[in-house]
């Protein structure tokens, strides 16, 4: 008598995703040399997404860029040196050069109301803007990494679950090809357990594309054009209990999303300090030497100017400082918002599905693999049909493919709630990876 023990049982495991937050503010080459050859693991992607995705190499010229602006702001006010001739190539006693007066000088404008001061915060607030858009757009290719991976890694588990599927349909075909051999069975009965050995291979085809496909997402994520990996080493099951939701959501206030918001609400600040700065004028002074042709001598001149009225004109600036730096208040009150939504959705469909896993491991699956035992034995003896052991595959079957589905769901917005905290749920350094 055949006995097939088609009982699938998870790989338990912790995750990876402390090291991966990690790889965002730490060298990208990190970790490259621990899975095996044509295998990838999470922070290999991770840190490879970080080195070598455009989307994030183009901060590198922004950031030299702002660094020379900054250098540009922090200069002291320029000294000119000017040179003036009077009365040259006129008329009557002014004919010629006789008459002529020359004047050098030097010149150079004093910066009242603290403008250079002022100058070079609003460029360190760009250069701390773009440092902030950095972080945020890596936190978010982590976890557009992220998701990939766990959906390709959810594929493979089922790859596995058809792969077995297709062993059962033999395994089924053969004992009713036997029974139909001795007469115990109808030819329609072979037919139909033929069919479904058929369908379960094509299912698992099916499977095996999706598979392919995301693997070629996840490398076009981490900035190749080729899949030079095969299978992903990882743990679909290693998803860790969440805090409550307000801790989450107190973590969730400092994240790199959030402090892009801090970091244009410090522009907003400098630039509104330097539009008030403007409101001072700035003194411009002369000094310099003329020498008259005609008497031969020299004389010391001096020079200083004062714009008039330069605050009043410099209102509507100050104005539109004051409401650029308004407006980031109020979008930031809009985006935590949205981040609160964002994060409970996730906390809950996280712990229900945790619920469900754990049903469905301990109880569903064990339960159904036992009726499935019991319905083949019954078939055989006669006492069951063709039509009650096919069901009891199904239901065995259709439960490993939701207990699968559970588990990703369930990494799925772990991962999402590690996103928008930018912490990690298992909070361990020497977590080995999904």
């Amino acid at each position: 008598m055949y006995h097939h023990n088609f009982l699938w049982r998870p790989r338990r495991g912790r995750p990876a995703i402390a090291l991966a937050l990690g790889l965002i503010f730490s060298s990208p080459m990190a970790g490259l040399a621990e899975a095996p050859a044509q295998s990838l693991t999470l922070p290999q992607a991770v840190s490879q997404a970080l080195a070598q995705n455009p989307t994030l190499q183009v901060f590198t010229p922004r950031l030299t860029g702002l660094e020379g602006k900054r250098l540009t702001a922090d200069q002291k006010p320029a000294f000119e040196l000017g040179f003036e001739a009077e009365n040259i190539l006129g008329s009557g006693e002014l004919n010629g050069l006789d008459g002529a007066e020359y004047t050098l000088s030097l010149s150079s404008v004093i910066e009242l109301g603290g403008k250079r001061q002022a100058r070079t915060e609003a460029a360190i607030g760009r250069y701390a803007l773009v440092e902030a858009e950095r972080r945020a757009e890596a936190l978010a290719l982590l976890g557009d990494i992220t998701r990939s991976f766990i959906v390709a890694l959810s594929l493979q588990e089922k790859m596995q679950l058809a792969a077995d599927a297709v062993d059962l349909a033999e395994s089924s075909y053969n004992i009713v090809s036997q029974r139909a051999e001795r007469g115990a069975a109808p030819r329609a009965e072979v037919l139909r357990a033929r069919a479904q050995r058929t369908q379960t291979q094509l299912q698992q085809d099916r499977l095996r594309a999706a598979y392919e496909s995301n693997l070629m997402a996840l490398a076009t994520l981490m900035g190749r054009e080729t899949v030079d990996f095969t299978r992903l080493q990882g743990n679909l099951f290693a998803s860790d209990p969440s805090d409550s939701f307000a801790s989450l959501f107190e973590r969730a206030r400092d994240n790199p999303e959030i402090r892009v918001f801090a970091s244009q609400e410090r522009l907003r600040d400098a630039e509104l300090a330097l539009a008030r700065s403007q409101a001072r004028s700035d003194v411009r002074w002369q000094v310099g030497t003329r020498y008259l042709e005609e008497t031969r001598d020299t004389a010391l001149v001096a020079g200083i100017s004062v714009p008039l009225f330069s605050g009043r004109r410099n209102r509507g600036e100050v104005q539109a400082a004051q409401a650029a730096r308004d407006e980031v208040g109020l979008r930031r009150e809009g985006a935590l918002l949205a981040l609160r939504s964002r994060l409970y959705e996730a906390w809950h469909l996280h712990q229900q599905a945790l619920t469900t896993v754990d049903a469905m491991r301990n109880r569903v699956i064990p339960d159904l693999h036992e009726a499935l035992d019991l319905t083949r034995t019954a078939y055989e003896q006669g006492r069951y049909g063709y039509v009650d052991w096919q069901m009891a595959q199904r239901e065995l079957l259709t439960a490993q493919r939701e207990l699968v589905d559970a588990a990703t769901t369930a990494l799925l917005n772990q991962a999402l709630i590690e996103q928008l905290t930018a912490q990690s749920l298992a909070a361990t350094e020497g977590s080995s990876g999904y």
